[in-house]
């Protein structure tokens, strides 16, 4: 097991939910959110520090929410402590996520002295039409802006998210969308088509979205574009500039351990020799988890094993998320299991076009890679061996 380990930290307010979003965030009742968080978050990775013991952290994520609404100053107080904690890597990768809308001039400055040296930006279109009906607070100039804000402040290795099959929206916009991030020179791109998720607003009103067949279009048309543009595709929605793959995300995909702080956050933890996958989820109320970190002794929200039945999907759930699949070290040395348990499965995958050999493992095909849930349900524990 390596000793490296990503760090999740979830700041779970914003100005306005999205009619999309699914994600733990809720509206923002204050100027700005109450310092206390941090403390929280402190307190909370000490409770957390005796399973990682000895580790180092290799990636940190800032996820929302909307992370840009807390000040540089407690960014920076925040990650004084942890390194005080527990051991960074040198060339650690620091991601912050922000909103286009929220972000005052000379703020990015605040935030790469704070030590973030990677920002995902959110401008999810360039299309005002397209914004309002998601329900975004910025415009397509507030994203220009944020991006000469980050220039300004050396802080290049940004991504772009970008969603596409937006409500009405024609092949035409989705290319103008995915034309106008190329020109902004991210280093990363994030493609991904707008989905109904429940408990969602547009879920329960749903949207005149573009069908299947105009959604398949839009996808392979930007994806030409994005490949045009130098953007290598290398998982489902990534597509990176050379030497820019996300090592956060990368480490999810390839089943690594990470710790999770904050409000509704999960981790995932491998322990002991034989080794278990514990995951763990902190309470989703902002309120509740600061309550249960402030009595807390020794752990807050729930945690759980995973049964070894159950590993064999969780790791290709992720993994062959990833257009270069797996290597058979890298299953074994996550899972404690062996791949040749799973060759049936492998060879059947591989018989339907899905699954192809590669030296030391396995990737998707681009068949496979189109009817990815099928393939990952292949995996599935009660599937026959």
């Amino acid at each position: 097991m390596s000793s490296s380990l990503a760090l999740y930290v979830h700041m779970p307010w914003c100005v306005r939910k999205c009619p999309y979003c699914d994600f733990n965030s809720h509206q923002l009742k204050s100027a700005q959110p109450d310092g206390s968080y941090i403390d929280a978050l402190i307190r909370d990775f000490e409770i957390e520090a005796p399973r990682v013991a000895d580790r180092r952290i290799d990636s940190v994520f800032f996820g929302g929410g909307t992370p840009s609404l807390f000040q540089p100053e407690e960014f920076a107080r925040l990650l004084t402590a942890l390194k005080e904690r527990i051991a960074f890597a040198d060339d650690v990768e620091i991601t912050l996520e922000a909103n286009p809308g929220t972000i005052e001039r000379g703020r990015f400055s605040g935030y790469a002295q704070a030590g973030i040296n990677r920002v995902s930006l959110g401008a999810q279109s360039f299309d005002e039409r397209a914004l309002k009906v998601l329900g975004r607070i910025h415009c397509a100039q507030d994203t220009h802006r944020a991006v000469e804000e980050l220039r300004a402040a050396k802080l290049d290795n940004f991504n772009l998210d970008l969603m596409y099959a937006l409500p009405q929206q024609t092949l035409e916009e989705a290319q103008i969308d995915v034309r106008t991030a190329c020109s902004l020179g991210p280093s990363h791109i994030s493609y991904y088509q707008l989905t109904l998720e429940p408990g969602t607003v547009f879920h329960s009103r749903p949207p005149a979205l573009p069908d299947e067949d105009a959604a398949w279009h839009i996808q392979t048309a930007g994806q030409q574009l994005l490949a045009e543009a130098g953007y290598a595709q290398y998982e489902v929605s990534a597509y990176a500039k050379d030497g820019a793959r996300c090592r956060h995300n990368l480490n999810y995909w390839l089943f690594g351990d990470y710790v999770g702080l904050g409000a509704g956050a999960h981790g995932k933890i491998s322990l002991g020799s034989p080794m278990r996958i514990l995951r763990t989820t902190k309470p989703k109320q902002p309120r509740e988890y600061q309550d249960q970190i402030r009595r807390a002794q020794d752990s807050v929200g729930d945690s759980s094993f995973v049964a070894a039945a159950d590993l064999p999907f969780e790791f290709m759930l992720n993994a062959l998320r990833l257009n270069d699949g797996f290597r058979r070290d890298c299953y074994e040395g996550r899972t404690g299991l062996a791949l040749e348990m799973l060759d049936q499965q492998l060879v059947r995958a591989r018989d339907r076009g899905l699954l192809e050999p590669i030296k030391m493992g396995w990737r998707p095909t681009e068949l496979g890679r189109r009817f990815l849930n099928d393939l990952q349900a292949s995996f599935l524990s009660q599937e026959p061996v």
